[in-house]
């Protein structure tokens, strides 16, 4: 890897979940696209990986943890969520073929920005020169996004690309309940699976409602049960 001329911290005032790390992520399904961003993140296995899901699917889970595992071999990582991105110029990637990882998150943010497509392919370009990792993600696989430049769309799949699906039930269940004892809350297998099969499918919905269920324990000095459930939301 070539990052003498990289910056040693992240760019963009773009900031981490500390929460966002794979040891934090259920894999259902996932195991191997998981063992692929640890590898990548470390700058071993694949120097390309493009990764794609649904909503609430854990891509933007998965870039950030691949940044977090790059910090302990003293790697320099970035992660770019391009929806929150597109306000500003692409010159932003300039230099970013410096670091060690480059997360770009949201790629189909870019569709129809001809400048931002452009800015994109010759990011790709200089990370291969250089020897560094790239990682993408997206709502779609590669030659369904609506990006107009064809170079870019080959390039997004020089490597491999893994769809990341959504998880079942029982592993929403897994993926609570390990978020919950990350917050330190005691959430009981049935208490779980009441959240899972009564609220919103989404991951991210249930992570919310786990947040505003934590807030109301600690105000009320209750533990989350079954009943304080209904009780806070009134179900």
């Amino acid at each position: 890897m070539s990052s003498a001329n990289a910056p040693q911290q992240l760019p963009l005032g773009v900031t981490l979940r500390d929460a966002a790390r794979f040891a934090n992520f259920q894999t259902g399904s996932n195991g191997l696209v998981c063992e692929m961003l640890r590898q990548a993140a470390v700058g071993e296995g694949e120097s390309f990986l493009y990764i794609w899901g649904a909503k609430s699917s854990g891509c933007s889970h998965l870039l950030q943890a691949a940044c977090h595992a790059a910090e302990p071999r003293k790697l320099t990582a970035v992660y770019l969520p391009l929806n929150e991105l597109m306000s500003l110029s692409p010159v932003i990637l300039e230099g970013m073929e410096y670091l060690d990882l480059i997360c770009v998150d949201n790629i189909e943010a870019v569709a129809n920005k001809p400048e931002w497509e452009e800015a994109l392919f010759h990011l790709y370009n200089r990370i291969r020169q250089e020897q560094n990792t790239l990682i993408v993600a997206a709502n779609s696989a590669p030659r369904q996004l609506k990006i107009k430049l064809p170079d870019l769309v080959s390039r997004l799949s020089w490597g491999a690309v893994f769809n990341v699906t959504a998880l079942n039930d029982d592993d929403k269940v897994q993926a609570i309940q390990l978020r919950a004892k990350i917050r330190g809350i005691e959430l009981p297998e049935e208490v779980a699976k009441y959240l899972v099969h009564h609220a919103s499918r989404s991951m991210n919905d249930l992570c919310l409602m786990l947040d505003r269920l934590d807030k109301a324990s600690l105000r009320a000095q209750r533990k989350v049960t079954i009943p304080f459930i209904k009780q806070e939301m009134g179900w």
